[in-house]
């Protein structure tokens, strides 16, 4: 099998270790919690090299004091495959376990309970579009999910995966979003931005009819943006604050 023009071997080869796989989860879940993005509930993932399982929290562990050895690895129907003796998941396991079964191309994902950003599927006639240059990334749409239940089993998980379909991420109706990307860094980078473009466009709309971005607009920001760099960039930032704030410690941050 090829992957994006790579063969497996050399698919592996480029797989990050679980190692940093944990740290990665751990530094976002602490950061997102910090940014008042993942509060008390709400939790990030990362699919591990293989493809058939993948890195969470524990259900009742804090959100501000998880750490890398406090994940469960868990399979593709939500069991805990290793991890801390009698620990649970948390009881929506299987959006991750379903999105990871149906979409190859996503290696990480985020799913929280940001109210504004959630405002967008109470009100008729506005939704959430890309309104600021970063939230390009969902050009392709953020289809909202009409079912408001915790996603607590396998048919809801399906249900979910058949909402999102190729898109990067999406709401659920009186309740939360769900964010995917190629890495953890890149779920962290865009649930910041998900959020910041349904700031921007709560408080605009307190002035006006809010303008969504333009095709042109869309493409002359596209032509310059380089994503990797930009991950790079704002996980750099983002991670020298925590350190200066005591939200985890530098040695965190040295494995790449």
């Amino acid at each position: 099998m090829q992957v994006h023009g790579k063969s497996d071997s050399a698919a592996a080869a480029d797989a990050p270790s679980e190692a940093s796989l944990r740290l990665d989860v751990a530094m976002s879940t602490r950061l997102l919690n910090s940014l008042k993005i993942l509060e008390y509930s709400g939790h990030v993932s990362a699919r591990l090299p293989g493809g058939v399982t993948f890195l969470i929290q524990p259900q009742e562990k804090s959100r501000a004091e998880v750490s890398p050895d406090d994940l469960l690895v868990c399979d593709l129907d939500g069991k805990v495959v290793s991890g801390p003796s009698g620990v649970k998941p948390p009881s929506e396991v299987f959006l991750h376990c379903e999105i990871y079964r149906a979409r190859a191309d996503v290696n990480s994902i985020a799913h929280f309970h940001h109210d504004v950003t959630n405002v967008f599927t109470l009100v008729e006639d506005v939704p959430l579009l890309p309104f600021k240059n970063h939230a390009i990334r969902w050009t392709s749409g953020i289809p909202v999910h009409p079912d408001p239940a915790h996603v607590d089993d396998a048919e809801r998980g399906r249900s979910i995966v058949a909402t999102l379909g190729p898109h990067h991420a999406m709401q659920i109706r009186a309740h939360g979003q769900i964010v995917t990307a190629e890495t953890v860094r890149g779920v962290f980078i865009d649930s910041i931005h998900l959020v910041e473009n349904a700031e921007a466009a709560y408080r605009a709309a307190a002035i006006g009819k809010v303008k969504p971005l333009t095709e042109a607009e869309i493409e002359s920001f596209s032509h310059g943006f380089r994503r990797g760099h930009h991950i790079r960039k704002l996980w750099s930032y983002y991670a020298r604050g925590a350190i200066r704030d005591g939200i985890f410690p530098e040695a965190w941050n040295a494995v790449a």
